[in-house]
Order: C-alpha cells, then structure tokens, then sequence
C-alpha cells in the first residue's frame, strides 16, 4: 500500500479519498456486495455508471479494474465512502446456498444477495468489535470461534434440542429469554430492518458458514413474540442440524421445526401438562408459561397424539375466528428486552464507554458511512419522518 492510500485512509470514512489511490488497491468483492446491498443488478449498475454490462462483470470477477472516475461514481451511486473499495480490510464472503432461508421459495434471488451482503457485513462488525472487547465464546457443537469442527452431533432433531438444553442448562422449564440466551453462548443475532421494505418478505434465514454462527431475524414479523421465538428456535436447529446441508429441502424445515418445538416444549414435560380436549383457555395459560403460541400447543398436542387431526383442523380454524375479533390478540416482541438482539450494541456501548471506540473511528474502521453504522449497531431513529408538501 502506497504512503498516500495510507495517508488518506487515515481519515474519516466520511472524508475525501483519492480515486486514483484506491482504485490501485481496487477490492472486487467490495463492490459485489455493495451492489447487492443497493439491489441493482449488473447491467442496472452499468446503466448508471455509463458503462457496458461488461464491464462491471469484469471488475467483479477482478478481470480489470475500474478507473478512477469510474471508482467515484461507483461510490456515489452505491452511497458508499471511496475507501469502501479499497482492499486490507477483513471480509467474510459467503455464498447464498450456505444459508438456510425460512421463506426460500418466496425469496427472489436479488433479495437472497441482498441478505447474503447484509450477513458479510453483520460479521465484519462482530469481527471489528471482537478486536476491542471480548464477544462471549462460541458454545454451540461443532464450532469454536476461530473454526469450525466437525464433532459428531445428533441429527434427530428431538434428541439434538435435549441435548443442547442439558449443555446449556436450561432444565426442563421455559426458556426466559431465547434470543439472549443465545447471544451469550456466541450466536450472533440481528433483527435489523436490512432490505427495507422487503425485509418482511425475506424472512428469518441463518448463516453456519461463519466462524460465528448468525441468526437473522426479521423485525416486520415482530408483532408476535412467540413466533419470534419459534422462529429463534427454528433457525437454531438449523445450526445444529444442516452445517453441512444443501438448504432448500422441505424435510430441514421439517426436523428444524421439531427441533424447535422440543426446545421449547419438552416433550416430557409438556404432555402431561396439555389439555386431553382442545381448550383454549388452557392452552393460553400454557401459551403465557411457556412463551409459545396456541397455534403451536395446538401442533404440539397432534404431534404427541393427545388430539386428532380433524381436532386440530376445529382449533386452528376457532383460533382464526377469535383472532379475526380481536380476541387472543398476539403480543410484540418490544414488550420482551430479552428476545430482542442486543449483543453488537452492547459491545459497542462498552467500547465506547472504556475509550476505545466511537462512531466516527468504528466507521472509518470498517470504511460504511455512519448511518449505515448505526443501522447495524441497532440504533435505528424510529421517530415518523416529517414531509413537508
């Protein structure tokens, strides 16, 4: 690296970087993420630039780089700083058939990229905040937080779930606080808004190509916390499960949400506590004990064969008719600070509050602008915006 790339690398993320310098240190699988980030194709980001289809697929495949003004104007219109492109930073490339999407098949494959990015950068802020404070030590089977092993683990997916409770100790009761509990044996967990919009729409999806494991959960579906937590727990036994597993098979989905369902409910337990009769009353005692929904006791009592089908057809379909008039009414995962990811913020916090870290050194760190920062770290400003007409 050139005195001068050192020189103006040294400043602000926010700051001037010359062109010329960094597109001599040109990081190809900068802009592939960057441009999956922005969800532009190739020939959509050409267009813009000014260039050939082409050419943008040379510059991605590290065929030719891109000249200088050509390097500006990629920054400007993925709204990203110069030394965004420059190459010397860590970077974790993944690939999207290594991650377990909950809504795989409504999940266009641009919104896949999109994730995919988001989750390269989730772990270099993880990687970047481990460098000044200490992340908890990954305590999953099979990983450690430098590698991953491949230890024999069960693959019944009730057993894997009783199995990973007397790890942890969890007993036989509720799990308090799922996605805390997680976090402080290592799991990365975000439920930041990353597509926009379109996040709803993407869904839950998990990551074990990493040597830390993440989670991503979607915040658009957090009016539900106890499907916020079966989907934690869904995607958990993902982890476990399907490491080495070509995702997209309906039958992951299958022993994930069995997988789930134990963690949750242990099956020892839990069958001598449910109704022999659909109840709801019952089940929304049952419901509030266990932090699970109706709708998933009711799965749970045909699964162990306390009712039959068409019992649970009757349940789904009265539960639906309550729900309609407001009655069973689910309740929001904000109302439930331990479900609710925290770990990078936290991490952040502590850097900040020892002097090691700021927002504006963080930044120029990982070279994002600061609200791309801050949307990370979680501090999303969630005050309406005021338009003025």
């Amino acid at each position: 690296m050139t005195d001068q790339l050192q020189l103006h690398l040294l400043g602000d993320a926010n700051s001037a970087v010359a062109p010329a310098a960094v597109a001599s240190v040109f990081d190809a699988a900068r802009l592939t993420q960057a441009r999956c980030l922005a969800g532009l194709t190739k020939t959509a980001l050409a267009t813009k630039v000014g260039v050939t289809p082409a050419a943008v697929s040379q510059w991605e495949a590290r065929a030719t780089p891109p000249r200088p003004d050509h390097v500006q104007h990629l920054a400007e219109i993925l709204d990203v700083p110069l030394g965004f492109f420059a190459a010397g930073r860590a970077h974790a490339q993944l690939d999207a058939s290594t991650a377990h999407f909950r809504s795989l098949r409504s999940t266009r494959a641009a919104q896949r990229a999109k994730a995919i990015a988001f989750v390269e950068q989730v772990w270099e802020l993880a990687h970047a905040l481990d460098q000044h404070v200490r992340l908890p030590k990954v305590d999953l089977p099979g990983f450690d937080t430098s590698s991953l092993e491949n230890t024999e683990f069960s693959t019944d997916p009730a057993t894997a779930a009783r199995v990973l409770r007397t790890r942890w100790r969890l007993g036989r009761e509720r799990i308090p606080h799922l996605v805390r509990t997680m976090e402080t044996r290592g799991i990365i967990v975000t439920t930041v808004p990353f597509a926009g919009e379109e996040t709803a729409r993407i869904d839950a999806f998990s990551t074990s190509h990493l040597p830390r494991p993440l989670v991503v959960l979607t915040p658009d579906r957090g009016d539900d916390v106890y499907r916020h937590r079966f989907t934690a727990a869904h995607e958990l036994g993902h982890l476990l499960l399907h490491r080495n597993s070509v995702p997209g098979d309906p039958q992951q989905e299958r022993e994930a949400n069995q997988f789930a369902a134990e963690l949750l409910t242990p099956a020892a337990v839990i069958k001598d506590l449910l109704p022999a009769r659909v109840d709801l009353q019952k089940l929304d005692e049952l419901s509030r004990t266990w932090g699970v929904s109706i709708k998933s006791l009711i799965y749970r009592s045909r699964e162990l064969g306390l009712i039959s089908d068409a019992s649970a057809r009757r349940a789904y379909q009265r539960l639906n008719q309550l729900h309609t008039v407001g009655l069973f009414a689910p309740q929001k995962v904000n109302g439930f600070p331990g479900e609710t990811a925290s770990l990078l913020g936290k991490a952040f916090d502590l850097a900040q509050d020892h002097n090691l870290l700021t927002l504006t050194s963080l930044a120029r760190q990982l070279q994002w602008k600061i609200p791309r920062l801050r949307l990370l770290l979680g501090q999303v400003d969630e005050r309406p915006t005021l338009r003025l007409v």
